[in-house]
């Protein structure tokens, strides 16, 4: 499903958001219409249909049945009003309003000719530290990063950010991002060059374990799964991405530079065939780790 600013239709982002849930699991209209507080079990069926509109004070109660948070919130209310005007002067005064909230909430997508972003663990870390550390030189952002580097490091890779427009310099020489957030977009569509960048942030994972916990969050489960399963959490943690992503944009201050891998993979090979007799949607949970 694509991310909400490039939808400018509800009825669209409604539709594309129910056929990803029946996609992955038993999700039907009754449920989506009861979760969004609708007695009619098809009323949002026939919203995506046309055959009914969605008003302004329902679309709240729609936007938190899809977990919509923060900004996307905020946005999917804007789709709503914007359908709603009676005029070119109400539909320009919403479209404003949303198109102002994309930009200050916005995650830059990247293209192909940019995955070189990817390629070091010090692109993304020293983004966000620069336009945090107004003021601050090569050297001092170089002493802020962990692992420690050194100063050209640091003055090589802002060169690079400044030009890919990843970062650009104000007036006074300070650093400020061009976009809130920088997303890899589909995994599917992740090249070699983002694959090492999470083999490096998976190996400061490792060395992580040494911190105390009150510096470190970390938890695992060990799970046996049927493809069904493996599906649908896999679109639990795509929809917990885009709500971290959310509840990171709501603060412009930052206080110190976290990493968040989300993993979920393979530890045996593909079992032979489920038992017989056993349960087809079961997810059996073998093992749990938590806060070790």
């Amino acid at each position: 499903m694509k991310e909400i600013v490039e939808y400018t239709d509800y009825r669209k982002f409604i539709q594309d958001y129910y056929d990803e849930r029946k996609r992955c699991s038993a999700f039907t209209w009754r449920e989506f219409a009861q979760k969004a507080g609708f007695t009619s079990p098809i009323y949002l069926k026939y919203v995506c249909e046309g055959k009914k509109n969605l008003s302004v004070g329902s679309a709240g109660s729609v936007a938190n049945a899809m977990g919509l948070i923060g900004f996307e919130y905020e946005y999917f209310v804007l789709m709503v009003s914007y359908a709603h005007a009676k005029n070119d002067e109400a539909k320009r005064s919403a479209f404003e309003e949303r198109c102002a909230l994309a930009m200050a909430h916005k995650v830059r997508v990247l293209g192909n000719e940019e995955f070189d972003y990817f390629k070091s663990w010090k692109n993304p870390v020293i983004r966000e530290l620069a336009a945090h550390m107004p003021g601050a030189k090569p050297l001092e952002i170089a002493r802020a990063c962990k692992p420690k580097i050194s100063a050209a490091e640091v003055s090589e890779t802002l060169d690079f950010l400044v030009k890919s427009k990843l970062l650009k310099k104000d007036k006074s020489g300070n650093y400020c991002q061009t976009d809130k957030s920088v997303s890899m977009g589909s995994v599917d569509a992740v090249p070699v060059a983002a694959r090492d960048m999470q083999r490096q942030m998976g190996d400061f994972a490792v060395k992580a374990l040494d911190l105390p916990l009150s510096e470190r969050d970390m938890s695992g489960i060990t799970m046996g799964l049927t493809r069904r399963a493996y599906e649908r959490i896999k679109k639990e943690l795509a929809d917990c991405r885009r709500r971290i992503v959310a509840i990171a944009s709501e603060d412009d201050d930052t206080e110190q530079v976290y990493r968040l891998n989300l993993q979920l993979f393979p530890m045996s090979e593909v079992i032979g065939g489920l038992h017989e007799n056993e349960p087809n949607s079961a997810a059996r949970v073998m093992d749990k780790e938590f806060g070790k």
